[in-house]
């Protein structure tokens, strides 16, 4: 399937570069059973049936963005992959001035060696106190990330005078609790004490999920056949009792609703190598486009996604190419705002994908 498939238009000025206030306020598309229906993310509790299982992702986002140097030579450096207490894969700016073994000092106690080198921008960094060499612990480190770093704001979010005094706390969900996240589960960030009531008085659940989402998430895709591209993988975990409730509500005929692609994405990797839900605990590099085959989720409340990328390609699976482009066509006409802070869409999966799609449309058709 070609890459031109997934693209679309969007008008100046639609990105959003802050959530809405309140954040249960955005705007948000119902495109349930095929319908296109104008709501709040607020009117969420009246999409839902007793049963249902929102499964949310606890991942806590770190101040992931550094900036220091290697000599005379500034370099730029986004953590995306935790390899082990003080070793990550980063993606760095000028990855050509990173040799093996070169120190790059981003403070006078906090430096990093380079370990090795990849494609596209990716280097492998060991992270040190450079006063005397010793490795940094995962506390020290994190200790360091908070004081040096900066929230990992997609491309899309301008900070061109620096990090704004609210940026931590606005692109953080109110669920996050383990830390590991380069980039915000961000349809989670619509959520609200308030509306966490309201759902839970529906009779409807909301059970975490973690996944630790990569930098890999705002990398373009550049092949023309997307079935060449190649997915970042992203550390995940289910608990036991997070699988149990979607075995019951299985049983009760309750829905499961993924509160973003970050749910949806460690959900299905589970049931593609157990083919169950089950208590899971590792990496994965799904790659969800038209064509397969969901196994758990029955919903999905997502943002709006850029075009060309992997997450457009997702919803596309999940409901229909014909579907998607209608629905973005409507938020566009509509004023809804797009990408990370922008509105949200409810969407049910599209049961008969082989019928609906036979002949796909593309999303700026």
């Amino acid at each position: 399937m070609k890459l031109d498939a997934f693209d679309y238009m969007l008008p100046a000025g639609r990105i959003a570069t802050a959530p809405a206030m309140p954040r249960e306020q955005a705007k948000l598309l119902d495109m349930s059973d095929g319908q296109l229906t104008d709501r709040r993310v607020s009117d969420l509790a009246s999409l839902l049936r007793p049963h249902d299982v929102l499964v949310i992702n606890n991942t806590e986002v770190i101040p992931a963005r550094l900036s220091g140097y290697r000599g005379a030579a500034k370099i730029s450096v986004t953590l995306h992959k935790r390899v082990s207490d003080n070793v990550w894969r980063v993606f760095a700016k000028p990855a050509k001035k990173c040799r093996i073994d070169d120190v790059i000092v981003f403070a006078d106690d906090f430096a990093a060696k380079v370990l090795g080198r990849g494609a596209g921008g990716d280097v492998e960094l060991a992270f040190l106190n450079p006063l005397d060499e010793t490795p940094l612990s995962a506390h020290a480190l994190d200790a360091c990330l908070d004081r040096e770093g900066s929230m990992p704001l997609p491309p899309y979010i301008a900070r061109p005078d620096g990090e704004k005094t609210t940026d931590r706390q606005d692109y953080q969900t109110m669920f996050a609790a383990h830390r590991g996240a380069v980039a915000a589960p961000t349809a989670g960030l619509h959520f609200t004490p308030a509306l966490v009531s309201a759902v839970e008085l529906t009779g409807a659940q909301i059970l975490p999920v973690t996944l630790h989402v990569g930098a890999g998430t705002f990398l373009p895709v550049t092949v023309d056949d997307i079935t060449d591209h190649q997915m970042h993988s992203e550390w995940g975990h289910i608990p036991a009792q997070t699988a149990a409730a979607i075995l019951r509500a299985r049983a009760n005929n309750g829905r499961i609703i993924a509160v973003g692609t970050t749910s949806l994405r460690i959900l299905e990797a589970c049931f593609q190598q157990h083919g169950e839900v089950t208590e899971f605990t590792g990496d994965t590099d799904i790659f969800i486009k038209p064509g397969y085959e969901f196994g758990v989720v029955d919903a999905i409340l997502t943002n709006f996604h850029l075009p060309k990328s992997t997450l457009l390609m997702l919803i596309s699976a999940f409901c229909g190419m014909r579907h998607v482009a209608a629905a973005y066509a409507h938020a566009i006409a509509h004023d809804y705002r797009f990408f990370s802070y922008g509105d949200a869409c409810f969407i049910t999966r599209n049961l008969y994908p082989d019928i609906i799609d036979s002949i796909a449309v593309p999303v700026n058709g």
